[in-house]
């Protein structure tokens, strides 16, 4: 699309948050000789939602992978609270406060609701919450509550979207990443799908999406990164980039 990059409002973001809460400096990741992230560098600071918004192969799961120590990255660094997570495993990256919710939901469908959900507190300490935690997604869910002794692998679409989810908030993650959230539901339950980010984000989790909707992303995101073929080409606000012809062409439908 040939976008050129630019701040938007980053002075705003940093007045009013303080320090980055995850920072990405020259981020550079190859599958083979294919180079996927060319050099990216962006920022989430506490308390936004932030959207990667790209066509097919723009690098946008490959760049949550990344973080999540999922894959190698080649060069670059990655910090979350001012500390670098290069080199760290994906399970101690999940202990520092990161859950990732990937593409395809990423559920145990041989285990029951409530099994999935215990399972992803294995990081935690604090095992007297849990309890209380397993009820206040029994609350943002209640489809899950009814449905807590049934294999994961018989809910339908949007349901093991919101198991997958339900997850997330039982690691306590300061930064959550959604993968796609919206992929294969409904229209009703993208919907859904999205009321319940809003409602995460309002409890105090800040929110890292990838999403090919880009209408409803940029319904919810308070900042925005354009990927194209591993580079970010563009970094605003939502309202400017609903004002700027080439992204309504691009990816809001004209």
């Amino acid at each position: 699309m040939g976008l050129e990059k630019k701040s938007g409002r980053r002075e705003d973001r940093r007045a009013t948050s303080g320090p980055p809460l995850l920072s990405i400096k020259n981020l550079v990741v190859s599958y083979g000789k294919i180079r996927a992230l060319q050099g990216i560098s962006f920022d989430v600071y506490p308390g936004e939602i932030v959207t990667l918004i790209g066509a097919n192969g723009a690098g946008k799961s490959t760049t949550l992978r990344a973080i999540s120590g999922m894959i190698p990255v080649e060069s670059g660094d990655i910090t979350f609270a001012s500390e670098s997570l290069l080199r760290l495993s994906p399970d101690a990256i999940v202990r520092k406060g990161i859950a990732h919710v990937p593409e395809g939901r990423g559920i145990f469908a041989n285990l029951t609701v409530l099994e999935n959900l215990k399972l992803a507190t294995f990081a935690r300490r604090d095992r007297d919450q849990i309890a209380n935690d397993l009820e206040r997604v029994f609350t943002i869910f209640p489809r899950l509550k009814e449905r807590r002794n049934q294999l994961g692998g018989t809910l339908s679409g949007g349901e093991q979207q919101m198991l997958a989810v339900g997850r997330a908030l039982m690691t306590r993650s300061r930064l959550i990443f959604l993968d796609e959230p919206s992929m294969g539901l409904s229209p009703v339950m993208v919907q859904e799908i999205f009321r319940i980010i809003q409602e995460i984000h309002q409890a105090g989790v800040t929110i890292l999406l990838v999403e090919q909707n880009a209408q409803m992303a940029l319904k919810v995101a308070h900042y925005c990164y354009v990927l194209e073929t591993g580079r970010i080409t563009l970094a605003a606000t939502p309202e400017e980039l609903r004002n700027n012809p080439l992204i309504r062409e691009a990816y809001l439908g004209g």
